[in-house]
């Protein structure tokens, strides 16, 4: 097997989106659920190690990714990607600028670049300032976030307060004048003692220029995006690399993301006349079998239809809660229910489902025993349909892991007719 890319994403959903941008890039991709126990098996041009470290303490985050980058690493990696979400989020801790410092230092190199910009979904990158839609990130609602609320648009002030580097700027005026201009750049910034350079785009030619500037850069740190400028660097183009997804039987949406796209796509469904139950953080932790309630609810409805599992909430709801539970102990009580009844509902027959929010995947592809996952058509920009073995299914299932932020307002509804039609 010839790995040429090796990736390491901090969260399940942007894994599977660092997968799909390859695939239609022209990549053999491959996502693994954590760091595997053994060599891969089978052949493939990328591998993804999906980690659920977004938001865990910045030393366990940094330990999990090394880990992953040592397996990586032994499977014959040419080139590493550490890939984040397209809207930065961290914290001032971290772990962005933790986890990129401790790449570098195991791969001896001391430069690199980093840019969330995923034109396609709207983020966009100018002057070092990141962009969601026609808004700045702190304007996008993404300030309200219950765990990593961004409320700095600059991403030189963001990452600086994260790393003991020098952080920099590729801006648009030089990006505008090809990947030639970026690599000289590059060499400009690194002779000055810039560490990580911020590289602006704004839309997909940008990111195309600055694939080839990446050439045989030890280590990539960006969003999705930037993958679709890299498979052409080992002579790779678009092609037809997505894997059949498609399993048949009951449809069913868990949505734990409380991001204005997910608000918007939960409101859509239930506007719709599709059945919807929402659950309530204070009972959870009041005891209250939750999640035993929401099963039972939703099993005389899946042969009718999909049906929507939610704790997804307005930004002062999501305060209340973290106000009455703290804003960790809220979190863990909704992602630990709904791991529980994603898989409830795959032992009752579940076989094609939807699950919105970074952390909630995480929890239900760790909770379904997933290990490894085919990447299959895509549903909208960065959310395609994929395929695994779940044990509880004693087969395959079909699975959409969609991040908070992606997908347009109908996403749910037309995502089951779109891929199983």
């Amino acid at each position: 097997m010839s790995l040429k890319l090796g990736c390491i994403a901090d969260d399940f959903t942007g894994a599977t989106d660092l997968a799909n941008n390859l695939v239609r890039a022209g990549m053999r991709a491959v996502q693994t659920i954590g760091v595997p126990g053994a060599p891969l098996r089978g052949d493939a041009d990328a591998v993804v190690v999906a980690l659920k470290t977004r938001t865990l303490p910045a030393d366990e985050a940094v330990a999990q990714s090394l880990a992953a980058l040592d397996w990586l690493q032994a499977q014959g990696a040419e080139q590493i990607y550490f890939k984040y979400c397209s809207t930065f989020d961290s914290t001032p801790r971290g772990n962005i600028g933790p986890v990129i410092d401790a790449l570098m230092a195991r791969l001896g190199t001391d430069f690199t670049i980093a840019t969330p910009a995923f034109p396609d979904n709207g983020r966009t990158v100018f002057k070092g300032y990141l962009f969601a839609g026609d808004v700045l990130l702190n304007e996008s609602g993404m300030q309200h976030h219950p765990l990593t609320p961004m409320t700095d648009p600059n991403l030189v002030r963001v990452l600086s307060a994260q790393t003991s580097r020098k952080v920099g700027l590729i801006d648009y005026a030089v990006v505008a004048r090809g990947s030639d201009a970026i690599g000289a750049r590059m060499r400009e910034l690194a002779s000055e003692g810039v560490g990580i350079a911020i590289v602006d785009a704004v839309g997909n030619a940008d990111l195309l220029a600055l694939g080839p500037a990446l050439r045989g850069m030890p280590l990539v740190t960006a969003g999705s995006g930037v993958a679709i400028g890299l498979p052409a660097n080992w002579g790779l183009a678009p092609g037809g690399r997505a894997a059949r997804a498609r399993v048949p039987g009951p449809q069913a949406v868990l949505a734990g993301s409380c991001s204005a796209a997910t608000n918007g796509q939960v409101a859509a469904f239930i506007e719709s006349g599709r059945p919807a139950l929402a659950l309530d953080p204070l009972r959870l932790a009041a005891g209250d079998d939750v999640a035993g309630e929401a099963l039972a609810w939703a099993a005389p409805r899946l042969a009718d239809g999909p049906v929507l599992i939610y704790s997804t909430a307005q930004p002062e709801q999501v305060r209340q809660a973290q106000g009455a539970l703290g804003a960790e102990r809220a979190g863990a009580l909704v992602e630990a229910a709904l791991a529980r009844i994603a898989a409830g509902l795959v032992e009752r027959g579940v076989r094609q489902l939807i699950v919105a929010g970074g952390e909630t995947s995480g929890a239900v592809v760790q909770a379904l025993g997933l290990e490894q996952i085919a990447i299959g058509e895509q549903i909208d920009p960065g959310v395609p349909w994929c395929a695994g073995y779940a044990p509880a299914a004693q087969g395959d299932i079909s699975i959409a892991l969609k991040s908070g932020n992606f997908g347009t307002r109908d996403f749910f509804i037309k995502a089951f007719a779109k891929a199983f039609a």
